[in-house]
């Protein structure tokens, strides 16, 4: 009998995605958007649909399995867990518990994801990973800036002028925001582009402006001389709610406008266009994620807050500096699900850095791993390198649905469920204030188990079951306790699929910021703080036309997220196996390559081979290659991307890459 239920997408994407499935004698045959849903009304992409067949593939891994003389073999749950008990328990007592890492990622958001942090604490504290792959620059900058990472309303876009989407292609990483660039323009919204690839929100655009890779931060300094120029800073806002300005205003005087010009091939005529759509605003900014994964990343987010700060656009209707949205994910109390007290012991590794520290560190040395949520094989930077670190671990653990580049070096893979096959509550601290409830709604596969469920037979086995022995609801309680003067409630969220939280719409309206000086920071006195340098100023990639490799390495390379997958979670499903690479129509001209051949992109990192695909109206110096594929479906970029760390921290550097290309028939 058929049965549609209100369920969630679990991604970890911008729009988290309320759903209606379809469940059929105990099985999901559809997923579609809940039209009820305020913010995503109906609306899903290619990604959610495919939760469906990743729960129904017959390529799930669906019981434990041990890895003995080189090749896997199923085993029970009892002997998975008591094994990895054993071991946890000798590497603990030999080594101390920082012998074991945990590496994880959040391929999966959900509330009570939060569990593996319990264990860890109550086991004693191991080796965690900290940082982001994907935005975590750009957020330690706006909490330089602002004291938070805050965002305006989905909707509030509708009161601005002018909007620029600068690195963000929404068509493709946040439909719901594209939407709303769509009817903004039926309203008279300008909407202006600025990204080295010209892709479908570029094409939707009354303004398109490409821009040198990295350049970014200095195309924001090259606005706001403009601006200067215009007489057009904001003198109250610089007067009564900053900190540190006249440092700044003296800094931007040494930059002169013809190397900005130079650097980031956008003429002063275009700069000085930017320059009025600030200041005759309500203007409203959407920063994308790759804007800030460079060494100078997080400094090119400061300084694209200052110039929306000093337009004039900061705690306005239709204004804003949109890039994360932490107070989505900082209305929980987490803090109770996760028991941080119990934590003796504690080492932190980067997650762009933990291949090198694996190989590295000997006090003590990592022994033991357990990744869950991510496939670093996949998604880690350096990929040649993070292969090497893995394999040298001597007992590795992976939980995953499927049998990834990580789970294949594994000594135990845990099968996990889908999210149709568990209860959880779902948020993204990214782009709306909605949390939307998903409920357990079909049996799991085979021996599938939640993740809590691991989590807690394996407490169990070490002594500290007590701190596992409760139920989803009872956990969900813990989380929700910070909520429940708001009248927010589980037995709400479980009745109405999805409830708002209580975040304003328009932050910072009041101009109490959440800084030191609890004012806006040009200079920022939490950097100092920490030891960092709290000027703000423009700095070159490190990988750059002026970088010392650009002679032997001529061409810049992107790696963006997938149209079709949510990093490298579905290549292997689609059944696609080309890895294509798209390349300028100026690279195409100078190396004479035609759409369809096949070629080798290199650095000294690595190399891929890959089918051209020419991409038109993009920066002319421009290549890219989509994040996430798999080893055995054509390699992941990641062999040729730079496990460094923003200058800023705690962001990578995949964008400051640097290769060559020739035709590969020239290369036998």
């Amino acid at each position: 009998m058929e049965k549609k239920s209100i369920s969630a997408c679990p991604l970890n994407c911008w729009d988290t995605c309320s759903f209606t499935v379809t469940v059929e004698n105990d099985a999901v045959v559809k997923v579609d958007g809940n039209k009820q849903h305020p913010i995503t009304k109906g609306h899903i992409c290619s990604r959610g649909r495919m939760l469906e067949t990743r729960t129904n593939s017959s390529s799930r891994i669906i019981k434990p399995m041990k890895k003995i003389a080189g090749k896997f073999s199923e085993i029970t749950w009892e002997q998975a867990l008591d094994e990895i008990s054993d071991k946890l328990i000798f590497n603990k007592q030999n080594y101390r518990s920082t012998s074991i890492l945990h590496s994880h990622d959040y391929s999966n958001n959900g509330l009570l994801k939060n569990l593996d942090q319990r264990f860890f604490n109550c086991f004693g504290g191991v080796t965690e990973v900290i940082g982001s792959l994907c935005w975590g620059s750009g957020i330690e900058a706006q909490i330089w800036d602002f004291g938070n990472s805050e965002a305006h309303a989905p909707e509030d876009i509708f009161n601005s002028k002018y909007t620029i989407i600068w690195g963000r292609n929404a068509a493709s990483t946040n439909i719901h925001l594209y939407a709303n660039l769509i009817e903004a323009k039926k309203r008279g919204v300008h909407v202006t582009v600025i990204d080295p690839l010209f892709h479908q929100t570029a094409k939707l655009a009354d303004t398109y402006i490409t821009v040198r890779p990295g350049m970014d931060g200095l195309l924001a300094i090259g606005i706001i001389k403009q601006l200067k120029e215009l007489n057009s800073i904001d003198s109250n806002f610089v007067e009564n709610y900053s900190y540190g300005f006249q440092e700044f205003s003296e800094y931007l005087d040494t930059i002169k406008m013809s190397e900005i010009v130079a650097q980031t091939s956008v003429s002063e005529e275009i700069i000085t266009l930017l320059a009025k759509q600030y200041k005759n605003g309500p203007t409203s900014t959407y920063l994308g994620l790759g804007i800030q994964r460079y060494a100078n990343g997080g400094h090119t987010i400061r300084l694209i807050d200052a110039l929306v700060a000093l337009s004039g656009n900061v705690g306005i209707k239709g204004g804003g500096a949109n890039y994360g949205h932490l107070p989505v994910g900082q209305s929980f109390d987490v803090s109770n699900l996760t028991l941080s007290n119990l934590k003796l012991e504690s080492r932190t590794f980067t997650r762009m850095n933990q291949a090198e520290k694996i190989l590295s560190e000997q006090d003590p040395p990592i022994k033991m791993a357990f990744v869950t949520r991510g496939n670093p094989l996949t998604q880690l930077p350096d990929t040649n390198r993070v292969e090497e670190a893995f394999r040298s671990i001597e007992t590795l653990v992976v939980i995953d649905q499927f049998m990834t580049d990580t789970a294949e070096l594994a000594d135990y893979v845990l099968p996990c469920t889908t999210v149709f096959e568990e209860e959880d509550i779902y948020y993204a601290s990214m782009y709306h204030s909605y949390v939307n409830y998903g409920p357990k709604l079909v049996t799991p596969k085979g021996e599938a188990r939640s993740d809590r469920w691991i989590w807690t037979e394996l407490a169990k086995r070490l002594g500290f079951g007590e701190d596992f022995a409760f139920s989803d609801e009872e956990f969900f309680q813990m989380g929700l306790q910070s909520l429940n003067k708001h009248g927010f409630t589980l037995e709400k969220i479980k009745s109405e699929g999805f409830l708002k939280l209580p975040i304003q719409e328009v932050p910072w309206a009041d101009y109490k910021f959440k800084t030191p000086t609890g004012k806006y920071e040009f200079n920022s006195t939490l950097a100092i703080k920490e030891g960092d340098e709290g000027q703000l100023i423009f700095k070159f990639p490190l990988e750059s036309k002026k970088s010392r490799k650009a002679k032997e390495y001529p061409y810049h390379l992107l790696s963006k997220h997938p149209s079709r997958s949510n990093h490298s979670q579905n290549y292997h499903l689609i059944g696609d196996d080309k890895l294509v690479v798209e390349i300028s129509e100026n690279i195409a001209i100078e190396q004479n390559i035609t759409e369809g051949e096949e070629i080798i992109i290199w650095n000294d990192r690595g190399e891929l081979t890959g089918f051209v695909k020419i991409m038109k109206n993009s920066h002319p110096e421009t290549i890219n290659i989509d994040e996430g594929r798999w080893k055995k479906l054509g390699g992941s970029v990641n062999v040729l991307t730079s496990s460094g760390q923003s200058e800023i921290g705690l962001g990578g550097i995949q964008y400051d890459c640097l290769v060559a290309i020739k035709k590969k028939q020239a290369a036998l």
